[in-house]
């Protein structure tokens, strides 16, 4: 149980044995992830569990709500007021499902909210109908998960280790992941390490927020960073949103057992369409929103807000097929004036997708024309449990330093990673805390070199101009009253110029030679922009020349004949 993940297989293989034929296995997490939390629960319970029921019978009858003398007495942040806990259960075997109930009601509110958002009433119903509840509480109570066996940071690997074989399982959409901790902490390296002076000195409160938080690892993992890194008596105050109920439980009982304030964790609902920290600013932010995945269930309501010129989506919209952008809108609309810093995961898509004017254009233009996009990091592929794909970090920030003003840094990541001993789903790469620390390096140095670029924020921009060209019939050119080409008889192209290039030197260069007969509609002008970070980092390979082929070609041959005469000697 050194391990977690031998520890995540252990609780699945216990739970399997138990659960086989009743559940299917992509059904097994809304079973298994409650009972890891109960049985957690109760592991940090044990040293008080008589205590609490001696304390709750003394004043049930004498308070209206006796919970704060209960917790006060207990220095703990929850409390069970019942005789029962799993292991109690055990010992009536014939009333399993009646102690089970009474076990349930008996957490503080607390507790109890985070259990009822798992929903397990119909699952319990139907293990104790099939004579299997006994059992799985049996198997549950064998795991010791009290914090002093397994801290919060291994509990955290458990829990996301059984969650990505559930979703495996479920063969959900790769979208629907959850972060490596090797890429959180990367992350977090960026966001915290790249503001330190902000977060050294006594008596400072920072906040950190997570959209789409899932069980907290982020949050968790960035105030343990920052705490041994760089300051460990800053208070760091974390919030989230999570739109699943299951991790939105898991991340709440985290939290709660971390001595943190499990109400700043707001769910299960969408950031997007209902925002619970509406109005909100917070000086940090980081988040993984799910890649590719699509908004059109909230479209109504996005569009609807991008009416409003102070509403979060009013520069534009993406495409309802990927919402990525969307979560970055909603966290710049929480930037404080002061100055707040994002760290966020992307796939390759926000970089390019969209033409000028559309709504991914208009949001990279509305970031980049604002000085906000200080870094973007490329990741190697197959670091993802559920995607093999190329990630990229963005850091957003309203408060560069005087050396960044005006310019975006690119750093070129692919290449800093190493091979796992063996694959977890499709990840099958990790980075090391010493290349984690070397990426850093290249962004503190601020300078380039083959895996740094930097560019002033123009470089990315470009004028979108209409070029059009009359149709010919009969010889002639269809024209207007006025002997102008008529535009329904034109045809259309157009040509991407970039802001530092004069538009009409452009056009007399690259066009007017070669097709002189076109002209430039210049009222109908856009401006784009867009990040080919590949481009920027391409490394140009000689082909090889053709006698070098020929001569490998020459010696296959020579070794195909040779095993060949070997094979008729034999």
């Amino acid at each position: 149980m050194n391990s977690t993940t031998n520890l995540s297989s252990l609780i699945w293989s216990s739970a399997d044995d138990v659960l086989r034929g009743l559940f299917k296995p992509s059904e097994y997490g809304r079973v298994i992830l409650p009972f890891v939390v109960m049985r957690r629960l109760d592991c940090v319970l044990e040293p008080k569990k008589e205590e609490v029921y001696e304390l709750f019978t003394k004043y049930k009858d004498q308070l209206e709500d006796p919970s704060p003398v209960i917790l006060r007495q207990v220095s703990l942040p929850f409390f069970n007021t019942s005789r029962f806990d799993l292991s109690r259960i055990k010992s009536d075997p014939n009333n399993v499902l009646m102690n089970f109930n009474n076990y349930v009601q008996g957490y503080s509110n607390n507790v109890l909210d985070i259990i009822e958002n798992f929903s397990i009433n119909p699952l319990v119903e139907k293990l104790h109908k099939q004579n299997r509840l006994y059992l799985l509480i049996d198997k549950f109570t064998e795991f010791d998960l009290h914090p002093d066996k397994i801290d919060n940071h291994q509990m955290g690997s458990v829990y996301e280790e059984l969650l990505r074989k559930f979703s495996e399982m479920s063969n959900e959409e790769s979208g629907d992941h959850f972060t490596p901790r090797d890429v959180v902490k990367l992350l977090v390296s960026f966001v915290f390490g790249g503001d330190k002076q902000n977060l050294l000195g006594e008596g400072k409160i920072r906040s950190v927020f997570d959209p789409c938080c899932g069980t907290g690892g982020m949050l968790t993992i960035g105030k343990e960073w920052v705490h041994e890194n760089i300051n460990p008596n800053l208070k760091i105050d974390l919030y989230g949103q999570e739109l699943n109920d299951v991790t939105y439980s898991i991340c709440k009982s985290d939290l709660l057992m971390m001595d943190e304030n499990p109400e700043n964790i707001h769910g299960p609902c969408s950031s997007i369409s209902d925002d619970r920290l509406q109005g909100r600013k917070f000086d940090y932010m980081i988040t993984n929103p799910p890649f590719g995945v699509s908004w059109k269930s909230e479209e109504e309501f996005v569009k609807e807000e991008a009416k409003d010129p102070n509403g979060r989506f009013f520069v534009g919209t993406p495409r309802t097929s990927d919402g990525s952008m969307i979560f970055l809108q909603h966290l710049i609309n929480k930037m404080n004036p002061e100055g707040s810093r994002i760290g966020i995961v992307f796939n390759g898509s926000p970089l390019f997708t969209g033409d000028a004017g559309s709504g991914e254009s208009e949001i990279r233009k509305w970031i980049i024309e604002n000085d906000w996009l200080e870094c973007i990091i490329s990741l190697p592929d197959r670091m993802f449990f559920n995607t093999g794909i190329t990630t990229y970090v963005w850091i957003v920030t309203n408060k560069k330093s005087s050396d960044r003003k005006g310019n975006v840094q690119l750093i070129d990541g692919t290449s800093f990673s190493t091979s796992m001993r063996k694959n977890l789903g499709d990840k099958g790469k990790y980075i090391t805390e010493e290349q984690i620390q070397e990426l850093f390096q290249i962004y503190q140095n601020n300078e380039e070199n083959e895996f740094c670029k930097i560019y002033p924020n123009s470089f990315f921009g470009y004028t979108k101009v209409v070029v059009e060209q009359p149709l010919i019939e009969d010889g002639a050119i269809k024209t207007d009253k006025q002997g102008n080409p008529k535009p329904d008889t034109s045809k259309r192209d157009s040509e991407r110029v970039l802001l530092s290039e004069n538009i009409d030197e452009y056009y007399n260069r690259e066009v007017k030679p070669h097709i002189p007969d076109t002209w430039m509609d210049r009222s109908k002008d856009k401006i784009g922009y867009e990040i080919n970070f590949t481009k920027y980092f391409y490394k140009f390979s000689p082909l090889r020349s053709l006698e070098d082929i020929s001569q490998d070609l020459k010696s296959l041959d020579d070794e195909i004949k040779r095993l060949s005469m070997e094979m008729t000697d034999e």
